[in-house]
């Protein structure tokens, strides 16, 4: 268990504990009271729990059911009974619907067969082998699910090309940039912020 600003957050041995990454998107989100808010990558629920204290509803998913389980525990220790949980890979469990704002700490960390787990966690993590995996594959759906003048927030590593996203985001008719950033060991985590104009 940990205490963030108020929040009370259980952990799970099998589900990614909020980190440097988790703190620094939970600190810069860019909230609007009237949201509809999608969170990808749940884990432990502390994006969720913190958005849904600042906006109409949030829609959390993972593809780890323990994450959701997790997450469930704490939405519900936290009274934040705006959040709807769903079990799914990425965009798969709200295929028809649309946000103000799309969150998402990604698996961002370049990943060598090698190194892989086979427990449900190493997704939490798992980038592929130049960290973009699935990265990429988010960026390529990510506007069919916004409003009009959505947000779209994604955490990610220096390791994993910053300027790259930034680019298809662009690409994709979004204005695009580095809104936080902080220095981890051996590489800058950053929080990437696309506007849809």
């Amino acid at each position: 268990m940990l205490e963030y600003k108020g929040i009370v957050i259980y952990t799970h041995p099998n589900v990614y504990e909020p980190a440097e990454d988790t703190f620094l998107l939970a600190e810069n989100l860019d909230i609007q009271r009237r949201d509809e808010v999608l969170e990808i990558g749940t884990g432990t629920g502390l994006i969720a729990v913190t958005a849904a204290q600042k906006s109409k509803k949030v829609t959390a998913t993972d593809i780890n059911e323990d994450a959701v389980k997790c997450a469930l525990k704490n939405t519900i220790t936290n009274r934040t009974y705006n959040v709807e949980l769903k079990t799914g890979n990425l965009f798969e469990p709200v295929k028809d619907e649309k946000f103000d704002l799309i969150l998402f700490n990604t698996p961002y960390l370049p990943t060598a067969e090698d190194e892989k787990f086979d427990e449900e966690i190493n997704a939490a993590w798992d980038g592929g082998a130049d960290g973009r995996t699935t990265i990429d594959t988010f960026l390529d759906e990510v506007k069919d699910h916004l409003n009009e003048g959505g947000r779209v927030q994604l955490v990610q590593s220096s390791l994993s090309d910053n300027e790259k996203t930034i680019q298809k985001l662009e690409e994709q008719g979004f204005e695009a940039s580095i809104t936080a950033r902080e220095k981890c060991f051996f590489e800058e985590i950053v929080v990437i912020t696309g506007i849809l104009k």
